[in-house]
């Protein structure tokens, strides 16, 4: 006991997400309920703690840290070391921020707007009643406003923001949530919106600002509004003509559109999910979330068919700004909310920039005075088995920081894919993956490329001295690595790097079986891979099995024509006349000198070749008459689940009482045999280390010319093929049992298949990684790249 009562000082560094959090007040406040004294401060580091007292209080002040820290913050590490008791030290204090050469703080992503904050702008008697940039510490802008570290207000967006004097009080007051909040502002002294035409001209400011935005939307105007990370394009998503025009003047037919609702209850008007996906929804970091629909007779208020079109999903989200919650307050009813880009660009983060590249789109612009630093996009989400699968890291998760036990040896960049692309730096202790960037495929892509790594390198004073990049020499991230003159630059396979990621969102380097399914991907044997069984430890891989491969006839012409890669399978088990005379409506539609002609390509061989699942998801689709040209990636896969899908639950077809409750199933079943109507099986056979894609699609090819595609036969076939890619996977995961298994690439974002694979291959006794919040996709593989380099130092 009397040792419990000795008089001890401590000093605590602390890294992780622990700056702009509002880890400093939390500290304040805790040492002051103990009846500590001492200081605490940000630096570059981290940050920092003396801290004076009985050394049974400061065992709880240091266990506080473990178990309780604030809301937003991350603890990685805790290093404490014994000082000598000062005896003139009286009070405890916030010391001003140090700064040092090399930072290695995690910056904090954008989060919602808090609980508080919305009650404040709710409030008529708060001073930020209705004001759109209202924050705390606990919420609001971080990575996109920050310039440097620490985050200190001169290191943000908000630096010529001068504070007004109540402002100052509570970012002063350790006791108030605004403490060094370093947005905070409010309508005397803090940013304030505008309403413009789409040439710029100045129409109204502040709350008429807001209320002319409101007007316009009701009126079914197209706005380009400006939010945390970048601008949205916006229309009232009830209205058929908005939503066609915004569909018209963007050049964009088909792909879905997100929107954005009032509050948790509108949303249940409109979706249905699981417990876990309303938590993710209404999270602090407020994603877009791919949730199932309600039928669109029954949803209040009725969104236009031509927002999400022939498909069963609806992206969704909650406002996650004051600006976003008074725009819905005002207008009562769901908003399109699209990233402001044009194909292939980044989102825009200027209105200069909105009225060059956008001004044929919209009608009036929503802006707003605060400068966007670093562009982000909104975070794209699903849950699968009730577990986050992360399909853009953007806003609220990125960037995404992990904390190394093993140092890593110097500097390590992964410059990351060609499409989806996001980069990832390593040093010191530390991993940091980026927010989304994109495809690389137009000179604003790869600016903000540059963009990206040039905050990055500036916050934490990072230079390279080692790069790694995509095996693929003509992706333009692996053209940037190999121009830079860096002496250590190596390049890391492609399918290899998504298993990578996995591995290393689970700090794991010993062998895993990684299931690597997408759409494209150099592999070592010059063909495009994409449906790859790897065995694979932090050191190399070994290629255990593929789908068998197949030509794209015309290159990439095949992939934004698939009824070439149809061709081409079919071709494997057809003769030319023998497909002429097949009724497949894609196959017939083509004249007969292109049909000639694709043939005559496929027979010359000069076709590049591929093992790619994303590949097939596309032939299997036109086969179905779903598609004819793809109008966005993963079209084919999103209209094949939806089928499968439109049927009750894959466990329903194998309990029908009879016949006629399958009939029941489509108005059109008379117009061929009940017999035709039996559930449909598929098998895909592996021999000599492949998976016969040939095979598989003539037994497709068979089931289609049986009987007239009616729109159960459709999602009976449907269903069935992506049943046979999942009995495929855990066949070849049985003999496997203590080597946890990978399930990664574009092709497991299906969530049909990734949920009957993760639910079998658990069944059998597999042990599974999960992705966390790293994508399975393109994305993820700066991270895989890097988790390569950092374990292979003399490579």
């Amino acid at each position: 006991m009397t040792k419990n009562l000795t008089m001890c000082r401590l000093q605590l560094k602390i890294t992780g997400i622990v700056q702009g959090v509002g880890f400093r007040p939390f500290v304040y406040r805790l040492a002051h309920e103990l009846k500590l004294t001492g200081n605490v401060l940000n630096n570059s580091e981290g940050v920092t703690i003396e801290a004076q007292g009985q050394a049974c209080d400061l065992a709880l002040f240091e266990a506080a840290f473990r178990d309780q820290p604030p809301p937003l913050a991350r603890i990685d590490s805790i290093d404490v070391t014994p000082l000598p008791v000062v005896s003139d030290c009286d009070k405890f204090s916030i010391v001003h921020s140090e700064k040092e050469s090399l930072a290695v703080v995690a910056v904090s992503s954008d989060k919602c707007t808090c609980k508080d904050c919305f009650d404040d702008i709710a409030d008529i008697n708060n001073r930020h009643f209705r004001y759109p940039f209202t924050n705390c510490t606990n919420c609001g802008p971080r990575y996109s406003l920050i310039n440097g570290l620490p985050y200190d207000r001169p290191n943000t967006a908000m630096a010529d923001f001068e504070m007004c004097p109540e402002c100052e009080r509570a970012y002063l007051d350790p006791m108030d949530r605004r403490y060094h909040a370093q947005p905070v502002s409010c309508p005397q002294c803090g940013p304030q919106l505008s309403f413009k035409q789409a040439d710029l001209t100045l129409l109204s400011n502040k709350e008429s600002a807001l209320e002319d935005a409101i007007e316009a939307l009701i009126k079914g105007k197209i706005l380009a509004i400006k939010g945390i990370g970048g601008f949205h394009l916006v229309c009232d998503a009830t209205n058929d003509s908005s939503v066609s025009l915004m569909r018209q003047r963007k050049n964009r037919p088909a792909k879905p559109f997100a929107v954005m609702v009032e509050n948790i209850d509108t949303a249940k008007q409109l979706v249905t999910g699981s417990t876990a996906e309303w938590q993710i929804l209404s999270s602090a970091e407020r994603p877009i979330t791919l949730m199932r629909k309600i039928d669109s007779q029954n949803a209040q208020p009725a969104l236009s068919h031509l927002v999400a079109p022939e498909i069963d999903r609806l992206g969704i989200f909650l406002p996650y700004t004051p600006l976003h919650q008074l725009l819905l307050d005002g207008i009562k009813r769901p908003l399109v909310m699209t990233s402001a880009n044009l194909s292939g660009e980044p989102i825009i983060t200027n209105s200069e920039a909105i009225k060059t590249k956008l001004a044929h789109v919209i009608d009036n612009i929503l802006d707003h005075d605060r400068p966007i630093l670093n562009g982000c996009d909104d975070s794209v989400v699903q849950v699968i088995n009730d577990k986050l699968q992360v399909l853009r890291l953007a806003r609220g998760y990125a960037p995404l920081s992990f904390y190394s036990e093993q140092a890593l040896e110097g500097n390590i960049l992964a410059v990351g894919a060609q499409q989806k692309n996001s980069i990832c730096f390593g040093f010191n202790h530390n991993l940091f993956l980026s927010p989304h960037i994109g495809d690389l495929v137009s000179i604003e892509a790869e600016e903000f490329f540059h963009h990206t790594l040039n905050t990055f390198s500036r916050l934490y004073g990072f230079t390279a001295d080692r790069l790694v990049h995509d095996s693929h020499p003509d992706y333009a991230t692996s053209r940037w690595a190999q121009s830079q003159g860096v002496a250590r630059t190596s390049s890391v396979q492609h399918h290899y790097a998504h298993v990578l990621s996995v591995m290393a969102a689970n700090n794991i380097t010993t062998p895993v079986l990684g299931f690597s399914f997408d759409g494209t991907g150099l592999g070592d044997d010059n063909t495009l891979w994409g449906g790859e069984l790897l065995l694979c430890d932090v050191n190399q891989y070994q290629r255990q099995a593929r789908l068998s491969t197949f030509a794209l006839i015309g290159g990439e012409q095949a992939i934004k024509q698939p009824v070439r890669v149809l061709l081409a399978i079919m071709l494997e088990k057809y003769s030319p006349e023998e497909i002429k005379q097949l009724d497949i409506p894609a196959l017939k539609a083509l004249s007969p000198i292109l049909f000639s002609n694709l043939v005559k390509l496929w027979q010359a061989g000069t076709s590049i070749k591929t093992s790619s699942i994303g590949r097939l998801f596309d032939a299997v689709a036109v086969a179905l008459g779903m598609i004819n040209e793809i109008q966005y990636e993963g079209q084919a896969g999103i209209l094949i689940e939806t089928a499968a899908n439109s049927l009750s639950s894959a466990s329903d077809l194998n309990n029908f009482d009879s016949q006629s409750e399958l009939q029941q199933l489509n108005s059109n079943s008379r117009d061929c045999p009940t017999e035709h109507y039996q559930p449909i099986c598929f098998d895909i056979k592996l021999s000599n280390g492949q998976w016969n894609s040939s095979d598989l699609l003539q037994q497709i090819v068979e089931q289609i010319t049986l009987a007239p595609l009616t729109p159960l036969r459709v999602a009976l076939i449907a269903k069935a093929f992506m049943d046979a890619l999942c009995d495929m996977v855990c066949e070849s995961a049985k003999p496997h049992l203590t080597t946890p298994i990978v399930l990664c690439g574009g092709v497991f974002q299906n969530r049909y298949l990734l949920e009957r694979c993760e639910k079998q291959l658990t069944a059998q006794g597999n042990q599974l990684l999960s992705s966390k919040n790293v994508p399975i996709n393109d994305a993820g593989v700066a991270l895989g790249q890097l988790w390569h380099a950092m374990h292979n130092q003399h490579v």
